[in-house]
Formats: C-alpha cells, sequence, structure tokens
C-alpha cells in the first residue's frame, strides 16, 4: 500500500519534497543529519554504476539504427551532422551563458573525494581519444576513449552488414538493459537527494543554496538564445522560412514538450506539425522525429551539462581553464548524442561531463532537486531542434511537400 502511493505521487514532486526534508532535517538537526550522508553515497555510487555501459549501448544503438531506419545515406549524413552542429553550438552558448553568470556562494563545499586535477595539453588530451586498450578504457571509466571506441563499433556493424547482425542485435538488448536499469535506479534519486541535501545544510547551512534560482535562470536564458538565434537562423538561412512563421508552427509541439518535459511523449504531435505545418515528407519526417528524440539532445546534452559543470565547480570552489572548458564543450556535444531517450537520462549524462573534467558528482543533488523546472525547458529546446533539421534537411533533399512538382523519390539503398 505504501509502496503505491508513493509510485502514485509524480516523480519531480518526489525529488521536490525529498529535497525540502532534507533541507528541514539539516536545519533542525545541524551535524547530527550528516548520519544520512550514506543515502546519498548510494545514489551516486549507483549513477555512477550506469555510465560505462549506458554510453557504450546507447552510442553503438543510435549509430546502427541508421543503417536500418532509412537507406539514403546522405540524408542520414545531413541529419546528424546538422545535430552535432547545434549540440557543439549549443554547448557553446551554455558554456558563455555559465561564464557570465555569479554563481559564487558564501560557503564553498568541500568534495568527499579529492582529486588530482591534472590538466594535460590540448594536443595530449586529442591523442588520449583513441584507446590503447578499448578494455582497460571500459574498466577505468575513461568516458572520452570509450565514447571514440562505441562510435567506431557502430560505424563498423554498419559496414559489416548481414554477418553482424547477430552483434547489432546484442547491442540494441544490451540499450534495453541498461534503459531499465537507469529506470529502476532513478528510482532512488529521492533517496540520494534526501541524504545529500541534509548532510550539506547540516554541514555548512542553507546559504549554500543560494545559487540555485541563478542556475535555473542560466538555463533558461540559454536555452531560449539557442532556440531564437540558432535555430530561427538556420530556418531563415536554410529552411526557407521566417522565425515568426516557424516557431507558430511548432508551437502546439513546444507546449506539449514543455508540460510533459518528454520528447517521445510529444512525438505525435511533433510529427503532425512537422508534416502538415512544416510540409515535411512523411517519409522524412517518420525517420528524423524519432532518431531525434532519442539522440538530438541541445538542451538536455548540450546546454544543461555545460553550465552544470561551470555551476558546480562553483559550488566547490574548483577553477576551470581553457581545457577544461574544451573538455566540457566535447563532451557535452557527443552526450548529446548518446543522452538515452528514457526521462532522468540527462542526469546520467551530465555525470559523464562531470567524470571528464574531474568534477565531484555529489553536486548532482542539487541539480536533481530542482530538475524537472529545468527538463522542461530542456525538452522544449530539444523538440524545437527536431522540427529545424526536419524543415532545413527536407528542403535541401526536395523532401518539402509543396516544393515537390514530382512524387517523392524512393529511398535507396
Amino acid at each position: 500500500m505504501m509502496l503505491a502511493f508513493w509510485f502514485r505521487i509524480p516523480f519531480w514532486q518526489r525529488v521536490l519534497g525529498a529535497m525540502l526534508l532534507g533541507i528541514g532535517l539539516g536545519v533542525v538537526f545541524g551535524e547530527k543529519a550528516t548520519v544520512l550522508q550514506p543515502l546519498g553515497t548510494l545514489f551516486i555510487n549507483a549513477i555512477r554504476m550506469l555510465v560505462v555501459p549506458l554510453v557504450f549501448f546507447a552510442l553503438i544503438t543510435s549509430i546502427t539504427s541508421l543503417g536500418d531506419t532509412l537507406k539514403m545515406k546522405r540524408l542520414a549524413v545531413k541529419t546528424v551532422g546538422l545535430f552535432l552542429l547545434t549540440a557543439m553550438i549549443a554547448s557553446l552558448i551554455g558554456l558563455t551563458v555559465g561564464s557570465l553568470m555569479d554563481f559564487s556562494t558564501i560557503t564553498e563545499l568541500t568534495t568527499t573525494e579529492v582529486r588530482e586535477r591534472d590538466i594535460p595539453p590540448v594536443a595530449t588530451v586529442l591523442t588520449n581519444l583513441i584507446p590503447t586498450n578499448p578494455v582497460a578504457a571500459l574498466a577505468s571509466g575513461n568516458v572520452l576513449q570509450i565514447i571514440v571506441f562505441a562510435v567506431l563499433v557502430g560505424i563498423a556493424i554498419n559496414v559489416v552488414g548481414e554477418k553482424a547482425e547477430p552483434m547489432k542485435k546484442v547491442m540494441e538488448a544490451g540499450a534495453e538493459i541498461m534503459y531499465q536499469i537507469t529506470r529502476m535506479v532513478l528510482q532512488l534519486t529521492p533517496i540520494g537527494v534526501l541524504g545529500l541535501m541534509a548532510w550539506v545544510v547540516g554541514s555548512f547551512g542553507l546559504e549554500t543554496l543560494l545559487p540555485l534560482g541563478k542556475f535555473i535562470l542560466a538555463i533558461y536564458i540559454a536555452c531560449f538564445i539557442h532556440i531564437i538565434f540558432t535555430y530561427g537562423g538556420m530556418v531563415r538561412l536554410f529552411g526557407g522560412m521566417s522565425p515568426l512563421a516557424f516557431f507558430k508552427a511548432i508551437l502546439p509541439a513546444q507546449l506539449v514538450a514543455f508540460s510533459s518535459a518528454s520528447s517521445f511523449g510529444t512525438l505525435p504531435v511533433t510529427h503532425k506539425v512537422v508534416t502538415e505545418d512544416l510540409k515535411v515528407s512523411k517519409n522524412y519526417a517518420s525517420f528524423v522525429l524519432p532518431l531525434g528524440a532519442t539522440i538530438n539532445m541541445d538542451g538536455c546534452g548540450g546546454i544543461y551539462p555545460a553550465i552544470a559543470a561551470i555551476f558546480i565547480a562553483h559550488l566547490y570552489g574548483i577553477p576551470l581553464d581553457a581545457t577544461s572548458y574544451l573538455l566540457i564543450a566535447i563532451t557535452a556535444t557527443l552526450a548529446s548524442l548518446g543522452t538515452a531517450g528514457v526521462p532522468g537520462s540527462a542526469m546520467v549524462m551530465l555525470t559523464v561531463t562531470l567524470s571528464v573534467v574531474g568534477l565531484p558528482l555529489e553536486g548532482i543533488a542539487f541539480i536533481a532537486a530542482v530538475d524537472r523546472i529545468i527538463d522542461m525547458m530542456r525538452t522544449a529546446t530539444n523538440v524545437t531542434g527536431d522540427t529545424m533539421v526536419a524543415r532545413v534537411v527536407a528542403r535541401s533533399e526536395g523532401l518539402i511537400e509543396s516544393e515537390q512538382s514530382s512524387p517523392e523519390p524512393a529511398t535507396a539503398s
């Protein structure tokens, strides 16, 4: 009965309630509340457990899905290429806005795990992207090397074709298993947030929570900039539409995305506005929109981890240099393609970015507490990006219904 009642409460309300309860316990009991810290440690360890297999299987599956979904290689390359371009722009916007915001707090937190941050030169970072031993990279959790290796495996599976079909199915099964484990682990979020917030407030006081409002504001500002200037500019330059007409056409999809915080849940509305109002071919829309809902995550994987990394660095008083910013931009861009299409997985991808730069994962508790408010804007940004890519690529390939003088070309193998 208690479990049934618990799971009837919306997830974001459970997390928010846990945050408030943790703060209350920290205020009332002070240092005695730090006895709850192991609950937070349990959650952080569970999140860490997910990162390597989730990134590995999700990236490979995203790449291999291109081989069967549509037999038009040029169209696939354009689509994924535009996803990558906007993801890089999103991460740069996130870094810029995050750098300009003042996230400073009166009390700096102290990480329970002190890491030696020996940042290598850029050339060394680039050469170290290729793992000399992929198994060692997986075992040690070297995320950048794992991403590179996963991309190569995915491409190789597509090139080999039928002989690699068994491996492709294994990767797809692995991805589905990891998605399910992710859903299970994320149910621990309220418990982890309760333990970490009680520990933080009990140890350092309420003043550590003041920058949260600025963090939310930074996310919204960066998303609005990306939507208006990046997406709006590309639609005007390459989509053959005025930004005003474009945003008016996709407004229903944006509203559903904002209220539901689910790219997949918005798919029916997104498909309707893309095919009926943006006049994109149904064949292409059926390809780009599900793919975009899976791997095009400018809000979740581009803007969010970039700003969150800067925010957490400020909380713990850890300075970030130019190489750190470069690593954040690269990792955030690649993470936007590897973000799994399940609610809450942006938190897992944030773990990837923090791990690469060497920032403490305990800071995730602050962001998880307001994740629902942030996720609404992140999802609206993601869905807007999907519709923009659909219009721009479709127009470049003559797949806009109103511009076709002949029937749609058949898909080529």
